[in-house]
């Protein structure tokens, strides 16, 4: 079986690393799409949808409707690695756009196959698109433990970190209102680093004098941040899976995750103070970071990540598996 996945891997963002991943990981002959222009895009296309037996596109974009569209032609089997809803996300950060909705409504059907990052992934698109729950199914992210960094690394003891930038999505004002908290109650010197894009949040987050925002920072500044940082927050209300933490956990860094970021299912132990239940809680999220400063948690966790059955290495073959029953299908 030769497989032909299509979609980003250059750019740095989270659904391009696990297509880097996968690149890096699945059976040798798989086909890749290399170009990066529109326009000799689809040659490429075609010409590897033609040589491959099954296709696979990673993530949202609006080549996956002409590539979906090919397979179905060539009759070859064709699957959809939804990474995020396009749709629901978009509408939380305040910038609903119906041409994007429309390109992800039709990918959902023109796709055989609808593979979703993590399993509470996989059940909220049951519960919002159910005309599509029978095909419906996820392969988890993974994780290379092997890149795991000493949490003894030296540390700025005053330095909170999060990721999301302005994006509602994320919910880092109430990040800002804990580190405010802990600022007049615990420590004065407290201070809240964010990274990413600007969003509708922004303005708001960057009011607070205790906010470091570096905006959209490097793959390799991102990493220095996280070795550098005391505690990770990732406080969003909607996360299908989330790598940011992941790569905090890696860098030896204490992580402090909603109980809506999907990457939690890889952790086969958590206890209360690693979860923040109220995402919208100031006071609940400031009690968690005063005792992760004081009680770190980053080793705790890396040691209840099954390395071996989390490994991307692993998670290739499951998609190689899960794609080899959609050719037999055929």
């Amino acid at each position: 079986m030769r497989i032909f996945l299509a979609g980003d891997a250059v750019t740095g963002t989270g659904p391009a690393n696990v297509t880097r991943y996968y690149i890096e990981n699945l059976p040798d002959g798989t086909l890749f799409q290399k170009r990066r222009s529109r326009i000799m895009r689809v040659p490429e296309i075609v010409i590897k949808t033609f040589r491959s037996d099954v296709v696979v596109y990673s993530g949202y974009s609006k080549q996956n409707i002409l590539g979906l569209r090919l397979a179905k032609l060539l009759n070859k089997p064709s699957a959809y690695l939804m990474h995020g809803c396009v749709e629901h996300e978009n509408a939380i950060n305040l910038v609903p756009d119906e041409t994007m909705n429309s390109v992800e409504r039709k990918t959902l059907e023109l796709a055989d196959l609808i593979i979703a990052v993590s399993k509470s992934f996989e059940d909220w698109l049951k519960e919002n698109y159910p005309m599509h729950s029978g095909k419906i199914v996820h392969v988890s992210n993974g994780v290379d433990l092997s890149l795991s960094k000493d949490a003894t690394c030296e540390r700025d003891p005053h330095m909170i970190l999060s990721v999301g930038g302005g994006m509602p999505r994320k919910m880092i004002k109430y990040i800002c209102l804990a580190v405010k908290k802990l600022r007049e109650e615990y420590d004065p010197d407290l201070f809240l680093c964010v990274m990413g894009d600007k969003g509708a949040d922004s303005s708001e987050i960057d009011s607070y004098d205790l906010v470091d925002d570096r905006g959209i920072v490097s793959f390799e500044e991102s990493r220095r941040l996280y070795e550098k940082a005391s505690v990770f927050v990732q406080n969003s209300c909607f996360e299908t899976f989330g790598l940011a933490p992941v790569e905090a956990l890696m860098c030896g860094c204490s992580v402090l995750c909603s109980r809506h970021v999907g990457a939690l299912e890889m952790i086969t132990e958590l206890s209360d103070a690693d979860v923040i239940e109220r995402y919208d809680d100031p006071d609940e999220i400031a009690e968690k970071i005063k005792r992760l400063l004081t009680e770190p948690n980053g080793k705790r966790l890396i040691s209840y990540i099954n390395g071996e059955s989390c490994s991307w290495k692993v998670r290739s073959e499951t998609l190689t598996q899960v794609l080899s029953q959609l050719v037999l299908k055929r």
